[in-house]
């Protein structure tokens, strides 16, 4: 059977790219060239030159691995973005020209920022990828790989040190800014990537960082689609109904939303064009998005995985998490402002309607991932804010105790649980330290600033919920945890 290369795109009859891919000059280098980007940011990019051409090819740049180019290099970019839902819809992406890789090759990402022709750095990297410390959103200077960029900038490992790199060769080449562009679940995303890009900066070259901050525009955005990770299935039936395999196979819903702050220093995609909202503020978007859908996606992930259910369908096949999902969002609906003219009560209702979708199997434990980089952004701001109403907080403590409970380390039948998290040495021993005594466990988990931070540690109410809930689960276990709640 046939690869997805350019030799078979003319034998493609469904939604394949209209310009001239020889041609075409590259415009954005992307950091993280992962799933998501390739079914969100690369997917817009491609139908804003289906519509209006133009030389935004992607050079996109895997930090860590290299399993992206040896998926897409053989077939010259191309990719297939199949979106599943009521019928699967498949279309094929070309804006993706070429991938680096940077253990491989350094300065190859360094020189493609420092790219005349580059108008733009986007990022994928997930929270972790910031080296910040996800209480204050400041840079993590201690970390392993902000240390080693400091004294290797040349060299460097971490996505602000590659951004650093690349703006110190433009600043040294006088060359014209560029803008910066966050696209991960980060509240006030943009101004976080400011933020550890100057602070990294200054380590470097003091006056750099000084250009940096007077010339170099880091716009907020708020992005929104599950891309699950792809199944053996999903290529299956690629094989099967359309008669070529594709190796850079992205799975995604239907359902797909990007808002952007306008404020961009150099030229961009004409994204709006193509279902992209241009708006002067994101936080209201981004704050809803993160409360409502990542929130209530995680504690659906935490508490699922705990009792039983491999992918978010399954559990939403339960109606008692559907309840427990429909309470989640209804009482963080009450910590925000909706953005103007929107609908909050009809936004919860599509998230459930989204979560539910029998295409998408999007498995617990790839949500459940990261935990202490999410949770700050996705929960804690929401407690603190019902704190100060005098709301009622049980829903969270019931939400911190499945996390924790997820950091045991084991399920309910004592099998071992593989815990992915920068920060899971430290959690763990917490857990293990304080196996038999939920108070005490409790107690030490929100006295971890860099989750918790420092005004968490002495509510007693939110802390004696949270064991309350935690020695529940241990008790009962998750179903009926989930049932007492719901």
């Amino acid at each position: 059977m046939l690869r997805l290369c350019n030799d078979y795109l003319p034998q493609i009859k469904f939604k394949k790219p209209s310009y001239n891919r020889d041609t075409l000059k590259p415009g954005i280098v992307h950091l993280g060239i992962g799933a998501f980007h390739r079914a969100h940011q690369a997917f817009y990019t491609d139908a804003v030159m289906n519509l209006t051409g133009g030389d935004w090819g992607i050079i996109g740049c895997s930090l860590r691995s290299d399993s992206v180019k040896h998926q897409l290099e053989p077939q010259n970019g191309l990719y297939t973005v199949l979106e599943r839902g009521a019928e699967n819809t498949p279309c094929i992406i070309g804006s993706v020209l070429q991938v680096l890789v940077g253990p491989e090759n350094p300065a190859a990402i360094i020189a493609a920022i420092a790219n005349p022709c580059v108008k733009l750095i986007s990022l994928t990297i997930t929270e972790k990828g910031y080296c910040h410390l996800p209480s204050s959103g400041t840079l993590n200077s201690a970390h392993p790989d902000i240390q080693h960029d400091i004294n290797n900038i040349h060299a460097p490992i971490s996505a602000p040190g590659f951004l650093v790199a690349g703006l110190l060769q433009r600043f040294l080449n006088k060359l014209e800014p560029i803008s910066i562009l966050s696209c991960d679940n980060l509240p006030h995303n943009g101004a976080v990537t400011r933020s550890v890009v100057i602070e990294l900066a200054q380590h470097i070259n003091p006056e750099l960082a000084i250009w940096i901050g007077a010339n170099i525009s880091f716009p907020g955005t708020m992005v929104d689609r599950i891309v699950p990770a792809t199944a053996e299935a999903d290529s299956q039936w690629l094989a099967d109904n359309l008669h070529f395999t594709d190796a850079g196979l992205v799975v995604a819903e239907p359902f797909t939303q990007w808002v952007i702050e306008d404020n961009f220093c150099n030229q961009r995609p004409a994204w709006e064009k193509v279902g992209a909202l241009l708006v002067k503020d994101v936080a209201a978007y981004e704050t809803m998005k993160l409360r409502l859908l990542n929130g209530s996606h995680s504690l659906l992930a935490y508490a699922g995985f705990m009792a039983g259910y491999t992918t978010i369908y399954q559990v939403m096949q339960d109606s008692t998490f559907v309840a427990l999902a429909r309470n989640f969002m209804a009482q963080a609906a009450g910590t925000l402002v909706a953005p103007q003219n929107f609908d909050l009560t009809e936004y919860q209702q599509q998230l459930i309607e989204r979560f539910s979708n029998p295409g998408l199997q999007h498995r617990t434990g790839q949500i459940a991932m990261d935990g202490s980089q999410k949770i700050p952004q996705r929960w804690l701001n929401s407690v603190r804010d019902l704190i100060k109403q005098q709301g009622d907080i049980q829903l969270f403590a019931f939400a911190l105790a499945a996390w924790i409970r997820y950091l045991d380390g084991s399920d309910e039948h004592q099998n071992p649980i593989s815990i992915s998290d920068p920060l899971s040495q430290p959690l763990m021993q917490i857990t293990q330290k304080h196996k038999n005594n939920a108070q005490a466990l409790v107690a030490e988990f929100f006295a971890f600033e860099p989750v918790f931070g420092a005004d968490l540690r002495n509510n007693t109410a939110l802390l004696n919920a949270t064991a309350e809930w935690l020695e529940r689960m241990h008790r009962s276990g998750m179903k009926a945890a989930v049932g007492a709640l719901a």
